[in-house]
């Protein structure tokens, strides 16, 4: 409990999209990160663990932005489907040589240790994909990592999770919310 508050006090100077000079980037953060009017499936969609509960409110607004056909994640699918009633949802768990992901990903989640997989998930990416790494704070160098590579184009540090965005055409950002 004092973590979660000190963490939120070291950031509050990143709130609502303060700073952001991106009209695209400010209203990314402001409707779909930090939105605090209720949606359609929350009191459906319940969990006793707040950390849970705060994500996966985050994970079905992501859904319903970009509406993706496909998404890949090995946990959270009632949340994500609930944003995305026609998306397919797959597991998103390390493929076998002989398993082939999809040509493009729109919408992945893995965890922060799961290096290989983000990798593979690079090749498979185009300029609306949006992958979410989730636990950062548990390895920050590898999370500065995928900030620094050449194929990512917009993070988002929310501190819990990360957002990959891959439109390269624009300048590179690298924002710290307060989520």
């Amino acid at each position: 409990m004092v973590k979660r508050w000190l963490v939120w006090l070291s950031r509050i100077h990143c709130c609502r999209g303060f700073g952001i000079q991106s009209p695209t980037d400010y209203a990314f953060v402001r409707y779909v990160v930090n939105e605090h009017w209720p949606y359609y499936a929350y009191e459906r969609l319940q969990e006793r663990d707040w950390l849970r509960r705060k994500l996966g409110r985050l994970y079905l607004r992501l859904a319903n932005w970009r509406q993706p056909a496909i998404i890949l994640s090995d946990d959270y699918h009632p949340w994500f489907h609930a944003g995305c009633q026609h998306s397919q949802l797959a597991p998103c768990l390390l493929p076998p040589a002989s398993c082939s992901l999809p040509l493009k990903i729109p919408l992945a989640r893995v965890e922060i240790e799961q290096h290989q997989l983000f990798q593979q998930l690079l090749q498979h990416t185009d300029q609306l994909s949006v992958i979410i790494v989730e636990g950062i704070w548990r390895d920050w160098q590898a999370w500065h990592t995928i900030e620094q590579d050449s194929r990512v184009g917009t993070t988002f540090d929310l501190y819990y999770c990360g957002i990959v965005l891959f439109d390269t055409q624009r300048f590179k950002h690298h924002y710290k919310i307060n989520f």
